[in-house]
């Protein structure tokens, strides 16, 4: 690794490496085996659940770890399981809960663990088979009965920009709120857990400044990492929150943006 390399890449997956179509290039798996290889550290941060983390741990080789759940979750890619988790109380989800549904009774609501998830009857975004993906159907008390990772409220009809700040008006004393899916989906941690707030935890246990760490990311659950990181990468895909927040851009996932900057960061695939 030169000596002008950063030492920690972070990057997000869906929309930043990962491609339309659900897929992670050759190209990029390749350039973030040179992140390792360099004596860099990998970091994946996304909000995705760890249960969503089996097939990029296999498409990247095992390398890096992951912070889930935006911030909520650190990962350990080698193996596959849970290092912490910071997680919304109870009675804190109970409360958000309650006031979402004054700002809107179309909110339909899931709390996501560790391992494993729950939602209200009515929640099935975009016709997802949310039991077939590992949850399971309860009731108002049994949607707030333990503490979770991240908390899910779901509005078929809704903008997710002007929804996300109705929400952060009526809860953000309680919980950190955003969305990253392009529809009416809020993604919600607790309070001040951000993937900036878990980036910088896991930096600092290690020694590395902001200023060592490169990021990418492309919508607006990335921007608290992007605004903490000292370079960062907007993908020409990207929310426009994003693409004006950035210190640099790069290309679109599906070309490969991601993979372009670290060939450039690590030439010589070392």
């Amino acid at each position: 690794m030169t000596k002008s390399a950063p030492r920690v890449i972070a990057t997000d997956l869906d929309g930043t490496i990962v491609r339309s179509d659900g897929t992670v290039s050759a190209r990029t798996i390749d350039a973030l085996a040179r992140v390792e290889r360099a004596g860099a550290m990998l970091v994946m941060v996304t909000g995705r659940p760890p249960r969503w983390m089996t097939e990029i741990a296999a498409a990247v080789e095992h390398r890096g770890v992951a912070i889930c759940a935006n911030g909520a979750v650190l990962y350990d890619l080698h193996t596959e399981t849970v290092l912490r988790a910071h997680e919304i109380a109870p009675d804190v989800l109970a409360t958000v809960v309650e006031r979402l549904r004054g700002v809107s009774p179309e909110l339909r609501f899931a709390v996501e663990y560790p391992a494993g998830f729950v939602f209200d009857s009515r929640y099935r975004p975009a016709g997802w088979d949310v039991e077939a993906l590992g949850g399971r159907s309860v009731d108002e008390a049994g949607l707030v009965e333990r503490p979770g990772t991240k908390l899910l409220a779901f509005h078929p009809d809704a903008d997710p920009d002007v929804l996300a700040e109705k929400a952060a008006q009526a809860v953000g004393d309680l919980v950190t709120v955003t969305h990253s899916s392009g529809r009416g989906l809020l993604e919600m941690s607790a309070r001040g857990v951000t993937k900036a707030s878990a980036l910088a935890e896991f930096c600092t246990e290690r020694g590395v400044d902001a200023a060592d760490v490169v990021a990418f990311g492309d919508m607006p659950n990335d921007l608290p990492m992007l605004g903490w990181a000292g370079t960062s990468y907007g993908m020409a895909n990207a929310h426009p929150m994003v693409l004006a927040a950035v210190t640099h851009r790069t290309s679109r996932n599906d070309d490969d943006g991601v993979a372009q900057v670290i060939e450039k960061l690590f030439p010589n695939g070392a």
